[in-house]
């Protein structure tokens, strides 16, 4: 073996489960900082991941709003907690139910939109930097992982069609 194949200069001397292990050690690492994010987020926003999991749903809606009855098969609580959630975001402004639409539409209120954007917008614009800095390549193979591991993940529990 010459002195540039031991180095691992030539060739890469880690395996491929090695690499995959490296990999899958990275998205755990991962996933545990968005999750500790995520939970610094709750403490200074004052809210359950609920809350949080409601406001990011209702700013994806047109005109930033739902119905309760969207919002309850969203986050796959009842109807009951879905009450007692929306009051809570009524009462600390980051919800509202128009006048003219009754309890049948609750909607996010700017004040929500200001909140979460004072609260996140230092990490999203890390987050953005780390990504635009990828070349294309990279950004194409980020993706197509991380897509893949959605799918992965959402099968674990599927139960296998048979035959008969």
């Amino acid at each position: 073996m010459t002195k540039l194949q031991a180095d691992g200069y030539w060739y890469d001397e880690r395996g491929e489960g090695e690499r995959a292990r490296e990999v899958l050690e990275a998205l755990r690492v991962y996933r545990a900082a968005e999750r500790a994010m995520r939970r610094r987020t709750r403490d200074e926003m004052s809210m359950g991941e609920n809350e949080l999991l409601a406001l990011r749903f209702l700013f994806r809606q047109p005109e930033r709003s739902a119905s309760p009855a969207s919002l309850t098969a969203y986050l796959a609580i009842s109807p009951a907690a879905t009450a007692v959630l929306i009051d809570r975001l009524e009462r600390s402004g980051h919800l509202e139910r128009p006048a003219n639409g009754g309890g049948a539409v609750v909607r996010a209120t700017a004040h929500a939109d200001e909140d979460v954007r004072h609260t996140l917008s230092g990490m999203h614009e890390r987050m953005y930097a780390v990504a635009a800095g990828m070349d294309v390549q990279a950004q194409a193979n980020v993706t197509a992982f991380l897509r893949a591991m959605a799918d992965a993940v959402d099968d674990v529990g599927a139960v296998p069609q048979g035959d008969g």
